[in-house]
C-alpha cells in the first residue's frame, strides 16, 4: 500500500504550489501538482486599450518583472502590424538578458542550491582547504582563508543564536547531502555574495526602463530617449554604466556561478532523477535582426518529441491545432463544452469544485488545480533552460554543442544525464554562459548604432487607433527564464476583446488531461527514490530544478477579511 506525502506549500518558489506524491516501496509511484490559487488578470484587461494592456499583465509576476510586459507588447504590435526601431529591439533584448542572468543566479544560489548544500555542515569546514578548492576552480578575488573564516563565523553566530534566519527550515543533516564541509562553506559564501551582486544587474532595467521591478515599455519601441549630450535622456555616462554592469555579470557568471555549479554537480553525478517527459518546447528569442526573423534566433524555436534528437518539429503559435489549453482536471469551465481551446478562443471562467480548506488530500480523479493543461498537438511539454539547450543541441547549433559537450566531458557523464533535476540545473547555468556573451554583442551593436547617428527608439507610425484594422489579433512570444511564454490578444474596435497568457509554469506544472497525460512536474517525480518521507528533500530538488513561478499562473485574495490566506508547511 502506498503512503501519500503532501508538501504544501512548496517553498523557495514564487507563488503557491502543492505537491502530493504516493510513495510505495521507497519510490514515488504517482504524483500530483496543484496550483492552489487563482489568476484572473485576463478578465481585468478586457475592453482596455491594447497599448495599455502590457502595464496590467506585467503585474502577473514580480519576479520575472519585464517578461510579461514584453510578451504583451509584442502581442499588441503583432496585432497592429507595428515594427520597432533597431535601437528599441537591442534595448529590449539587453533588458531581457539582464533578467535571465539575474533570475538564473538567484535561482541557483537562493532558491535551489540549498537542496544540494548543507549549510550547517559548513561549520566543520577547514577554511584553508576551502580556500585551496576555491582557487583551484576560479581566479575570483575573494578566496583567502581569512575571507572564508569570516563567513564561517557569521554562520556560527546564526546557529548559536538558535535563529537561522535565511537558512531556516532546511533539512540539514539529511543523508541525501553529499558535499564535504569545505564545499558547503564555499557555496554559502557565494550565496551571500550573490545577494549583493543581484541588486546590481537589475540596474540595467532601471536605466533603460526607468525602474525595477516592472520597468516601462511602449507599443512601438521603447520609452527611452537616447541623447548622448543630454542630462534628461540615456547619455554617454549611463551607457557606459550599462556596459560596466554587463562586464560584471560576465565575470560573476564565469568566475563564481559556473565553477560552483560544476563543483557541486561533480558530487551528484549519480543523482539523475527527475527526467520527466522527454518532450521539449521552445518558442525562440533573442533575434540578431528582429523578433519576426525566426531564422536568426539565438534561442531556437522548435519541439522535440519522445527524446528524439534527430528531429526538431516546427512551432506555429497561430495554428489553432498546435497550442491548446485543456481544463479536464482544472477548476475552470468552458462555455463551448469539452475539449481544448486555442488561446485566441480561450476562456477564463472560474469553477471551483475542490475540497473546502483545510483538507488532507485532493481528489485527483476529479479537478485538482487552478492551472490549466496546455498541450502542443495534444502532447504535454517541458519548457525552460533544459528544453532550449536540448533543442539547440539537436539542431547542431555550434555554441550549444560546444558548451554542452565541454560540460559533459568535465563531469564525465553522457548527454542522457542532462535529462534530470541536476541536468536541468546545469542547463540553466550553460545558457547563462551564452547569454552574457549575447549581452556584450548587443551592447556593442547599440553603441555602434548610436555612434553612427541613430538615436531613434520609438516609431509612432501606427500609434493612433485610426490606423488600426477594425478587427485583428496577434500573439507575442518570448523566452522567459522559466521557459516559453505566450500572450494572445484579440482586438475589436480599438479595444481588447479577449486576452490569454500561457506561461512556462502552466506548461510544466499542469495537471493531467482528459487522456491521462501528465505534466512535466508530475512526470519528473515518478520513480524517484525517497530516503525519508518526513523530509522529502528529493521532491524539493526536482520541483525546484524547474524554478517554479506559480504567481504567473495564480493569484489569491480573501475579499471578506482582506487578508492573504496563510498556509503552514505540513
Amino acid at each position: 500500500m502506498s503512503e501519500r506525502i503532501v508538501v504544501d506549500p512548496v517553498t523557495r518558489i514564487e507563488g503557491h504550489l502543492r505537491i502530493e506524491a504516493d510513495v510505495k516501496d521507497g519510490k514515488i509511484e504517482d504524483a500530483f501538482s496543484s496550483g492552489t490559487a487563482v489568476r484572473g488578470i485576463e478578465l481585468i484587461v478586457k475592453e482596455r486599450d491594447p497599448r495599455d494592456v502590457w502595464a496590467y499583465v506585467q503585474r502577473i509576476c514580480g519576479v520575472c518583472t519585464s517578461t510579461h510586459a514584453l510578451a504583451s507588447i509584442r502581442a499588441s504590435e503583432d496585432a497592429l502590424g507595428i515594427k520597432i526601431p533597431k535601437n528599441a529591439h537591442l534595448i529590449r533584448d539587453i533588458m531581457n538578458a539582464a533578467i535571465f542572468i539575474h533570475d538564473h543566479v538567484v535561482h541557483f544560489y537562493h532558491l535551489h542550491a540549498l537542496d544540494w548544500v548543507d549549510v550547517i555542515s559548513a561549520l566543520d569546514a577547514n577554511v584553508n582547504e576551502t580556500s585551496r578548492i576555491a582557487q583551484s576552480i576560479s581566479d575570483w578575488a575573494k578566496s583567502s582563508p581569512g575571507y572564508f573564516k569570516g563567513i564561517q563565523d557569521k554562520v556560527k553566530k546564526l546557529v548559536d543564536s538558535g535563529q537561522l534566519g535565511i537558512f531556516a527550515n532546511g533539512y540539514w543533516g539529511h543523508e541525501g547531502y553529499k558535499l564535504p564541509p569545505e564545499v558547503n562553506l564555499l557555496a554559502v559564501a557565494h550565496y551571500l555574495e550573490a545577494l549583493d551582486w543581484q541588486k546590481e544587474i537589475v540596474k540595467i532595467q532601471t536605466i533603460f526602463g526607468g525602474k525595477n521591478p516592472h520597468p516601462h515599455y511602449v507599443v512601438g519601441g521603447m520609452a527611452t530617449p537616447i541623447d548622448i549630450n543630454s542630462d534628461n535622456a540615456i547619455h554617454a555616462e549611463r551607457l557606459m554604466h550599462v556596459k560596466q554592469l554587463i562586464d560584471q555579470a560576465y565575470d560573476f557568471v564565469h568566475k563564481v556561478y559556473i565553477p560552483d555549479l560544476l563543483a557541486i554537480g561533480s558530487y551528484y553525478k549519480d543523482w539523475l532523477h527527475g527526467g520527466g517527459l522527454d518532450n521539449y518546447l521552445a518558442y525562440g528569442d533573442f533575434s540578431t535582426t528582429d523578433i519576426y526573423d525566426t531564422n536568426n534566433y539565438r534561442f531556437p524555436r522548435g519541439v522535440i518529441l519522445n527524446g528524439d534528437l534527430s528531429k526538431v518539429h516546427d512551432v506555429n503559435l497561430k495554428d489553432p491545432e498546435q497550442v491548446k489549453e485543456f481544463i479536464d482536471h482544472s477548476w475552470y469551465s468552458y462555455e463551448t463544452g469539452e475539449g481544448g481551446l486555442h488561446p485566441w478562443e480561450g476562456e477564463t471562467n472560474f469553477n471551483y469544485t475542490g475540497p473546502q480548506t483545510p483538507y488532507k488530500q485532493l481528489d485527483t480523479d476529479k479537478e485538482y488545480s487552478w492551472l490549466k493543461s496546455p498541450r502542443w498537438k495534444g502532447e504535454p511539454m517541458e519548457t525552460g533552460p533544459l528544453a532550449r539547450m536540448m533543442i539547440g543541441y539537436a539542431l547542431g547549433r555550434e555554441e550549444y554543442v560546444k558548451v554542452i559537450d565541454d560540460t559533459l566531458k568535465k563531469l564525465d557523464v553522457p548527454i542522457s544525464a542532462l535529462k534530470s533535476a541536476l541536468g536541468r540545473t546545469i542547463a540553466r547555468g550553460l545558457e547563462s554562459l551564452l547569454i552574457v556573451d549575447w549581452m556584450r554583442d548587443d551592447m556593442a551593436s547599440l553603441l555602434t548604432n548610436i555612434k553612427n547617428g541613430d538615436q531613434v527608439t520609438f516609431d509612432k507610425t501606427k500609434w493612433e487607433p485610426e490606423s488600426w484594422p477594425k478587427q485583428t489579433k496577434g500573439v507575442g512570444w518570448i523566452e522567459a527564464p522559466r521557459g516559453a511564454l505566450g500572450h494572445w490578444i484579440v482586438v475589436e474596435d480599438g479595444k481588447t476583446k479577449n486576452y490569454q497568457a500561457v506561461v512556462p509554469s502552466t506548461w510544466n506544472a499542469s495537471p493531467k488531461d482528459s487522456k491521462g497525460k501528465i505534466g512535466a512536474y508530475e512526470a519528473s517525480l515518478k520513480g524517484t527514490p525517497i530516503i525519508d518521507p518526513e523530509q522529502p528533500l528529493e521532491i524539493l530538488r526536482i520541483i525546484h530544478s524547474f524554478d517554479p513561478c506559480l504567481a504567473c499562473a495564480v493569484h489569491l485574495t480573501d475579499l471578506e477579511s482582506k487578508d492573504s490566506v496563510q498556509i503552514k508547511i505540513t
